[in-house]
């Protein structure tokens, strides 16, 4: 099954590429570095599932000790900064264009940047830690509390006047952005979530076997 994971997203991402390259229309103010949004975009929505996966099975490692929680925590985090760092890195490539510069700390980007060392730190910590178990808890905990920075992170744009724009999904509302172009995106993310599963399963398969063989 994770095979065919792999497959389906591999799929996904050539079909996604293949749409938002090639078939979704030239924006009419940015022109073509808008289609970077087709990376961009899904790559934070992938990385605010998995820290919310992160925060589930944090709790759920807490209330039972349950050594899967654990597993699915710390490999969801793993794919979490991941797709963090490529949401940080696509979205300097497309502020330079657009805003004459690769960083400014506004609201929003101050805010991501946050939430990626947060998680570096959740995977450090657990790199730290020599007992297993401690280190779990440990984890869980700052699993927890940084999984309360996501929702900060995605209405900042809201809250606070930034030169990021508004949330393209995920708001309330119609979207206000061209049909044409909200199919690319939406193909994409479908490709970015397979991905994380994808990635996800894998990682969860080592861990099980370097505990398994630790033991």
């Amino acid at each position: 099954m994770t095979r065919v994971l792999g497959w389906l997203a591999v799929v996904a991402l050539l079909a996604g590429l293949a749409v938002g390259f090639g078939v979704a229309p030239r924006e009419v103010t940015q022109g073509n570095v808008q289609r970077i949004m087709y990376v961009h975009v899904p790559s934070v929505l992938v990385a605010y599932l998995a820290f919310a996966v992160v925060f589930v099975a944090s709790v759920a490692y807490l209330a039972r000790r349950a050594e899967a929680a654990d597993r699915i925590a710390h490999a969801s985090a793993e794919v979490g900064v991941l797709f963090t760092g490529i949401t940080i890195a696509t979205g300097s490539i497309w502020g330079k264009p657009t805003w004459g510069t690769w960083w400014t700390w506004d609201a929003r980007l101050t805010s991501v940047a946050i939430l990626f060392v947060m998680y570096l730190g959740y995977l450090l910590l657990r790199g730290m830690v020599e007992d297993r178990e401690r280190g779990a808890r440990y984890a869980a905990v700052l699993g927890i509390v940084a999984a309360l920075n996501v929702p900060l992170v995605h209405f900042s744009v809201v809250w606070w006047r930034t030169l990021h724009q508004p949330p393209s999904l995920l708001k309330p509302g119609t979207p206000t952005i061209a049909s044409a172009i909200l199919a690319a995106l939406l193909v994409n993310v479908l490709a970015h979530a397979l991905l994380y599963a994808y990635f996800l399963a894998k990682r969860v398969r080592i861990l099980r076997r370097e505990q398994e063989a630790s033991a």
